[in-house]
């Protein structure tokens, strides 16, 4: 854990699907135990850019220099948006840029974002 300016806490967290670093908004007491999480993402899906298909067809949670890497299965529900499911976790995305081939719905994806642009709020399912 570490504090970042503005008062978020940077977190190591650990899923089924693999580990990233990432920005706590839960309470900072609460580092450190068993949560359900909201992932947020401010980064919006770009084809070729920041999304690319992905080499490997499973899920997974990975960090590559500053950035933290998702790989799933994406979904184009056709509202601008794009849901990226990696393992148990749906992620919302907004769509920017070129957008992805309709070919791309329900395609093993990755997408790259900076590691700041990823946040956890814990919830109570």
């Amino acid at each position: 854990m570490r504090q970042i300016p503005g008062g978020a806490v940077a977190v190591r967290v650990r899923s089924e699907v693999g580990g990233a670093v990432a920005l706590w908004c839960g309470d900072p007491t609460d580092v450190g135990r068993e949560h359900h999480v909201e992932w947020t993402v401010d980064d919006d899906v770009t084809w070729g850019g920041n999304t690319l298909p992905a080499a490997v067809p499973s899920p997974a949670l990975s960090e590559d220099g500053g950035q933290v890497v998702f790989r799933g299965r994406l979904a184009l529900p056709g509202d601008g948006g794009a849901v990226l499911e990696v393992g148990d976790a749906q992620i919302l995305f907004d769509v920017a840029g070129p957008p992805p081939p309709v070919a791309a719905d329900g395609g093993w994806v990755e997408i790259r974002v900076e590691r700041d642009s990823v946040s956890l709020y814990p919830y109570a399912p």
